[in-house]
C-alpha cells in the first residue's frame, strides 16, 4: 500500500477550495434538504370549491342577478298615485267652480257683456286632473327604469308641459279671457303631479 501525500501537487491544501471545486454548496444544499416525515403541502381552496367540514366539496354560489328598476313598494306607490289624482281632481273641480261662478255673477251685472270661460263643466276638469296625475305616476316610474337621474328629467318634462299648457291658451284663444281662464286651470291640474309624485315616490323607496 502506498501513502499519498495530502500536500502533493495534485490535491488543494485548502479543503474549502476542493469542496467548491467538486460542486458542494453548502447554501443550497441546506435549503434543498427536504424532512422525510413532512406531510404533503395541499391547496386549502382548491380549483373546484372549498371542502367543507363533512368531506364533499361546496359548490360556489351563483351571484345573484342584479335587480332591474326602483325598489318600490307597490301598495305604496299606486296609493300615493291615486290620492295625487284624487287631491289634482278637487284642486281643479274646486277651481273651475270658482271660476264659473265669478262668471255668472259677472254676467248677471252685465258690466262684461257674455263671458263663458268654463265651456265644459267643473266635473270635466276635475276628471282630467285625475287622469293626468295617474298619467304623471306611470312616467315617474318609467324614468326610474331607464333613466340615470329620474327625478330631474322628470321634473324638466312636467314643467315643461306645464308652462306650455299655461301658455298656450293665452296666445292661441281669441278671447283673452277665456284663454287666461284655461290657464289657470291647466296650472292647478299641474302643479300637484309636479310636487306631489317625486315626493311621494321617493318615499315609496324600499331601503
Amino acid at each position: 500500500m502506498t501513502y499519498q501525500d495530502p500536500r502533493g501537487p495534485h490535491r488543494d491544501p485548502d479543503p474549502r477550495t476542493a469542496r467548491y471545486e467538486s460542486g458542494y454548496n453548502p447554501d443550497s444544499r441546506a435549503y434543498s434538504r427536504q424532512d422525510p416525515y413532512a406531510e404533503p403541502y395541499r391547496d386549502p381552496y382548491p380549483a373546484d370549491g372549498p371542502a367543507a367540514p363533512g368531506g364533499y366539496v361546496e359548490q360556489p354560489r351563483p351571484d345573484r342577478a342584479p335587480r332591474r328598476g326602483p325598489d318600490v313598494n307597490p301598495v305604496t306607490f299606486a296609493g300615493g298615485v291615486v290620492m295625487t289624482g284624487v287631491v289634482t281632481g278637487l284642486a281643479a273641480w274646486l277651481v273651475a267652480w270658482i271660476i264659473a261662478a265669478f262668471v255668472e255673477k259677472v254676467n248677471e251685472s252685465g258690466k262684461l257683456g257674455v263671458w263663458n270661460p268654463v265651456a265644459a263643466s267643473e266635473i270635466w276638469f276635475g276628471v282630467v286632473g285625475f287622469l293626468c296625475a295617474l298619467a304623471a305616476g306611470a312616467l315617474w316610474y318609467v324614468l326610474q327604469l331607464i333613466t340615470p337621474a329620474p327625478n330631474q328629467f322628470y321634473r324638466w318634462i312636467v314643467g315643461l308641459l306645464l308652462v306650455a299648457a299655461v301658455l298656450i291658451p293665452i296666445l292661441t284663444y281669441q278671447q283673452t279671457s277665456v284663454g287666461i281662464e284655461t290657464a289657470i286651470l291647466h296650472f292647478v291640474i299641474g302643479l300637484p303631479p309636479l310636487t306631489i309624485i317625486p315626493a311621494m315616490g321617493v318615499k315609496s323607496l324600499q331601503r
